[in-house]
């Protein structure tokens, strides 16, 4: 407090005033850009049965070369075919019988079911029916959904971010000017992202996919949002 009684008396003695606090204005602005997706991840691959985990296991692993061999055929690169699921489970067939004393019977084993999956990025969206189509006559009957994306989306943020401060400007400027003020310097920026994407549908195996025409296939469009959190001081002088 001494400081502050020393500091009042020296400003007016030498002809300077201390600046009046006006306030600040926090206002939220949001940017949205849409774009058409430029490639796609597919997860496929192979579910075989047998009757034992080495039957089953031999016939998956002989349908996933296959497999694999075909994407690389339809010119998907090595690094963008990944494993992402394995598994062997035995199957078992339950019954309604009952033994003398009314219990459940124990449900019987029958065979093994073995499941390998890959996750592939189709760089081409062009390419994507065919390889669908193809993945499916040399032997995939399980594809799981197909997801959409933007190989480099930095660009379309950018925008984003340009017209999500736009926002937040004109929306300031207009609170500011109702209260008989006007923008200042500005405080903090903060922001946060968005993306909305078309949401990975799944897809089923038919025997009549085989010998079908491409799959018919519709990417649509992604939505890239900003959203902005833009604070300025208040000008001190009122209109």
């Amino acid at each position: 407090m001494r400081h502050l009684a020393a500091l009042i008396p020296f400003a007016l003695l030498s002809g300077l005033a201390l600046p009046a606090y006006a306030g600040t204005i926090a206002v939220e602005g949001r940017g949205e850009v849409a774009a058409a997706p430029d490639m796609a991840t597919v997860t496929s691959g192979v579910t075989t049965q047998g009757d034992s985990a080495r039957a089953a296991l031999d016939a998956n692993t002989a349908a996933m070369a296959e497999l694999i061999a075909a994407l690389k055929g339809a010119g998907i690169e090595p690094r963008d075919i990944q494993t992402s699921g394995f598994s062997v489970n035995p199957n078992y067939v339950y019954s309604d019988a009952r033994d003398a004393n009314g219990y459940s019977l124990p449900p019987k084993l029958n065979g093994y079911q073995v499941s390998n999956t890959v996750t592939v990025k189709v760089r081409h969206i062009a390419d994507l029916g065919a390889i669908l189509d193809k993945s499916v006559t040399v032997g995939a009957n399980t594809i799981n959904g197909v997801s959409f994306s933007v190989s480099d989306p930095s660009e379309l943020f950018n925008q984003a971010r340009k017209a999500a401060f736009a926002d937040a400007s004109a929306k300031a400027e207009l609170y500011a000017d109702a209260a008989g003020s006007a923008l200042d310097h500005i405080v903090s920026i903060s922001e946060s992202q968005g993306l909305n994407d078309p949401q990975p549908y799944p897809m089923y195996a038919r025997s009549e996919m085989a010998v079908s025409a491409k799959v018919p296939v519709e990417a649509g469009e992604l939505s890239f949002a900003i959203n902005v959190n833009v604070q300025w001081e208040l000008a001190d002088d009122t209109k």
